[in-house]
């Protein structure tokens, strides 16, 4: 397939016939009348890894590279329950995480959930947090 421009945007307008939801009903079935037989469910309704990973293609075409990775990473995080990104995100704020969880993170985004663009963001986080004393002491109590 071609790759995907600001022509084919928006998505749900102009090619709806790539969009699919996760649970891979097609974008034009989901309908009112359906939804209110009982057929369209809430899950039906969160926008899938590809849909996501098509929107970064499209910024990448107008050269929007970091709306692109925010798209990508996006992606990646689907597959990780709510929960599990909360806590992500709340190790992640200055001064909670040490060093080493920060990389146990970054490991478990890698191995568990092949979320490499996240892990690399962690990795990232670690080493400026390092650099500018943002992290939690080991011997401190959280």
């Amino acid at each position: 397939m071609a790759k995907l421009t600001k022509n084919q945007y928006p998505l749900g307008s102009i090619r709806q016939d790539l969009l699919e939801t996760p649970t891979g009903k097609s974008y034009n079935s989901l309908t009112l009348e359906r939804a209110i037989n009982g057929e369209v469910q809430a899950e039906d309704l969160r926008i899938g890894s590809n849909t996501l990973l098509m929107q970064a293609e499209i910024a990448e075409s107008e050269g929007r590279n970091q709306l692109a990775k925010n798209f990508r990473r996006a992606a990646e995080l689907i597959n990780i329950s709510d929960d599990r990104i909360l806590e992500i995100y709340n190790a992640l704020r200055p001064n909670v995480s040490t060093k080493d969880e920060l990389l146990s993170i970054a490991r478990e985004l890698e191995e568990k959930y092949e979320a490499f663009e996240n892990a690399k963001l962690v990795q990232e986080a670690a080493s400026v947090y390092e650099r500018r004393d943002l992290l939690r002491k080991t011997e401190e109590v959280q």
